[in-house]
């Protein structure tokens, strides 16, 4: 009984011995371990790096998500794993941030979870969750347009798709606004604020009207420009399409401008001679200027006196261009050529004597008829009747307007007769053609 005792007591001794020693081999296995980790490739061990694994919490990436790959000028403290959003919303992570090839770009290759559509125009915005949080990037759609609705679809980001540099940006860092502040409290600004506010009043004391009145003036202007926003947006596009116009025409305005140089040298040559016309147009101008003032009077008289012909001529209308046309027809009217039917013309003639004309009688014989004259009997027949001669008439007392004239076969009348007649008026018709 003894010995089964002590050999018992000695098991419990061995057994309570074994379990420090098997808590010191494990925990020197798992510090082993950990130191191994830590020197150890993840590689050599067959174990994801640490930055492959995923954050507690993370976007959902679906079954299908699809890669999207940024190009930003700077990344900040942006770290793979980083959380992507839209909307403040995690849509996404960072798989990857490296250097393009011959650039000093980052390129972060981000994976989206495939159920979010994104327009092709997305950008991209490095931000911070919040003033000490951590970075993240950011994916903004670009606003929605009213369009019809056959073009209402976009484009969407697809798998592989790159959003360029020019839709990339980043927010601004603490430090970068700690600095700002500190460069003006500290040298910049600030202390020149007291100087500026110094001259501003020392500028606009007393003249508060003045200063009202101009800024008045500046509202209408910025209100009239506003109002003509239109006519200025045409103006400029005129500019617009002049200056490409001239731009496809390079050639022939350096050619004109070329050309000029011979003119421009010759104006140079003549400077003196333009500079003594000049001289003299102004004193022309001058004398010129002297004489309108003082024959303004008269001038401002004798438009007051043209007034009354003017406003008679205003109120003849046609009348004065009518009359011009039948002036120029003068002694044949149009009203004659309507009397022509072929080669001859009947006209009555209603002529009255003037003081101091001799009177030619009338023919007392028959005319000789066109056909007979044709013949020629006749032709050398007086138009009288034979036995009968024209009855002598006085001369007519007064002044005589003009050269008498005596017909064929008739005597002129003697001034000493002692029968004197009146004037009379004969009326005579001759025929040009029957």
């Amino acid at each position: 009984m003894t010995g089964e005792g002590a050999r018992s007591r000695t098991r419990a001794r061995i057994r309570a011995a074994r379990r420090p020693l098997a808590g010191a081999l494990a925990l020197g296995l798992l510090i082993s371990l950990a130191v191994g980790g830590c020197s150890a490739a993840p590689d050599d061990l067959g174990l994801p790096a640490i930055e492959d694994l995923p954050l507690p919490g993370g976007a959902d990436l679906g079954d299908h998500p699809y890669e999207v790959t940024a190009q930003i000028a700077d990344v900040l403290s942006l770290v793979p794993q980083s959380s992507v959003k839209v909307n403040d919303v995690d849509v996404g992570r960072v798989t990857d941030i490296e250097l393009a090839d011959g650039a000093w770009t980052a390129r972060v290759t981000m994976r989206i979870n495939g159920d979010v559509r994104l327009p092709a125009e997305t950008s991209a915005r490095v931000e911070q969750s919040s003033l000490l949080g951590e970075k993240y990037i950011q994916l903004i759609a670009p606003a929605r347009k009213r369009e019809p609705q056959q073009h209402a679809k976009q484009a969407a980001l697809g798998d592989g798709a790159v959003i360029p540099l020019s839709r990339t940006d980043r927010n601004t860092e603490v430090e970068e606004v700690f600095g700002a502040l500190s460069l003006l409290l500290n040298g910049g600004g600030v202390n020149q604020l007291k100087t500026i506010t110094t001259e501003l009043n020392k500028a606009l004391g007393g003249r508060e009207p003045e200063v009202r009145s101009m800024l008045r003036r500046v509202d209408t202007l910025v209100t009239d420009l506003d109002g003509n926003r239109d006519a200025l947006t045409d103006a400029l596009d005129g500019v617009n399409r002049l200056s490409t116009r001239l731009a496809t025409r390079k050639q022939a305005v350096g050619k004109v401008i070329t050309d000029l140089s011979p003119g421009l040298k010759t104006l140079e040559k003549q400077r003196g001679s333009l500079m003594t016309m000049l001289r003299s147009l102004d004193t022309l101008s001058s004398v010129a200027t002297d004489t309108v003032n003082k024959s303004k009077d008269d001038m401002v008289a004798d438009l007051k006196a043209i007034a009354p012909v003017l406003r008679k001529l205003a109120d003849s209308g046609e009348d004065l261009p009518n009359s011009l046309q039948v002036l120029l027809t003068y002694p044949f009217t149009d009203e004659v050529l309507r009397g022509v039917k072929g080669d001859y013309l009947n006209v009555y003639l209603d002529m009255t004597a003037a003081p101091g004309t001799t009177v030619i009688p009338p023919v007392l014989g028959p005319s000789p008829s066109p056909s007979a004259a044709a013949r020629g009997n006749g032709g050398g027949q007086s138009a009288t009747r034979p036995g009968t001669t024209p009855l002598p008439l006085p001369s007519v007392t007064g002044p005589s307007p003009g050269p008498s004239t005596t017909a064929p076969g008739t005597r002129e009348a003697s001034g000493t007769s002692s029968d004197s007649a009146p004037p009379t008026s004969e009326s005579a018709a001759t025929g040009g053609g029957h």
